[in-house]
């Protein structure tokens, strides 16, 4: 199964130059890069032939402070997806916890990792994919490691933070290493429990820069954990896998105000529009309060194939476990982008 934001297969499929392709399929802040981040990348070009610090030390700092969280407990890599490989390689837990459907590559890095008993809570759609917080503490007991993504990806659906920190405490309890991934938590920042990881060390919370920065291209993400396994990690970790450029514009991206403010302004028009037109459309769609939409219609295999023909890219949802072709996701973009999505729609329907 492959994931959202190949531009480049559909592209040459299509014999399209890469910008041409409207992509749907990886949801991104509809901003884009922020013009502060611009600017900072093009400042320090002149310094790549120079090795990027291998410790992130100027990053980490701002990031403690953006978080409300100690520079120690914080490690960084070339996107969040690194950690969830070097924490399930590190940790090789006997057994381990899943969600389904959700992000593959936590499954898929346990499997990497020979994690030979991989347990699955399965969201179940009559309930609207939300998680039963009290099945997925009984299914902690007895696993070494646990993925829990909040807000949830392809669902959107998410835990409040009393629910995650009830979660997290069971893990303390039973000896569970939590790993709480919060790619989407900026959209939603009041729900993080980022802040925990100091009082719990059986909880790793994991960040990205991709989704609310728009920095997908430079790979930046981050992971918040107890000291030791800070040491641990770092350890095995590769030298240098976070270059000059996107710990640069980590700094800048966070200390964007305007772009922030910007971002909610803009996502609160667009979620409107979108909604409404989804609505007419009588396409079903699941309540989301952040960038993207999980649709479900009889006719999503039909669209899918139709706007892949006109470079409009969606995220086909059939490969996640509980999902079928039924099921699309896509991402809250630009209104130009919006409408254009909405016009081609509307003449295949």
């Amino acid at each position: 199964m492959q994931h959202g934001g190949d531009i480049y297969g559909l592209a040459s499929q299509l014999r399209l130059a890469e910008r041409k392709i409207v992509d749907f399929s990886a949801s991104i802040n509809p901003l884009g890069i922020s013009k502060k981040v611009k600017a900072e990348i093009r400042i320090h070009l002149k310094y790549l032939p120079n090795y990027p610090d291998p410790q992130c030390r100027r990053l980490r700092r701002h990031l403690a402070i953006a978080l409300g969280v100690d520079a120690a407990n914080i490690i960084c890599g070339n996107g969040s997806t690194e950690l969830i490989y070097l924490i399930a390689r590190v940790v090789r837990a006997r057994r381990a916890l899943v969600l389904a459907p959700t992000f593959m590559e936590y499954e898929r890095a346990l499997l990497a990792s020979e994690v030979g008993d991989v347990r699955v809570v399965q969201l179940e759609e009559n309930s609207g994919f939300r998680l039963d917080v009290d099945a997925f503490k009984a299914a902690m007991i007895g696993c070494g490691l646990a993925f829990l993504c909040n807000p949830n990806s392809p669902t959107s659906q998410y835990l409040t933070r009393a629910e995650v920190l009830d979660i997290a405490e069971c893990a303390r309890q039973w000896q569970c290493l939590l790993v709480v991934d919060e790619a989407f938590i900026d959209f939603l920042p009041q729900e993080s429990v980022v802040s925990e990881v100091a009082n719990n060390p059986w909880l790793i919370v994991l960040r990205s820069m991709t989704k609310f920065y728009g920095l997908s291209g430079l790979r930046l993400g981050m992971a918040v954990m107890d000291t030791r396994y800070v040491e641990l990690l770092e350890h095995y970790k590769e030298p240098w896998s976070v270059n000059t450029l996107a710990q640069r514009a980590g700094v800048t991206a966070l200390n964007d105000k305007a772009y922030v403010r910007q971002t909610f302004e803009v996502l609160r028009q667009e979620k409107s529009y979108v909604e409404g037109w989804l609505t007419k459309k009588g396409i079903q769609f699941y309540p989301s309060e952040i960038n993207f939409y999980l649709l479900k219609d009889d006719r999503a295999p039909m669209l899918y194939e139709k706007l892949r023909a006109k470079g409009i890219l969606l995220r086909n949802c059939a490969g996640y476990s509980g999902l079928d072709n039924r099921f699309l996701r896509i991402a809250v973009k630009a209104h130009s982008e919006n409408t254009v999505l909405y016009k081609a729609m509307s003449r295949l329907l």
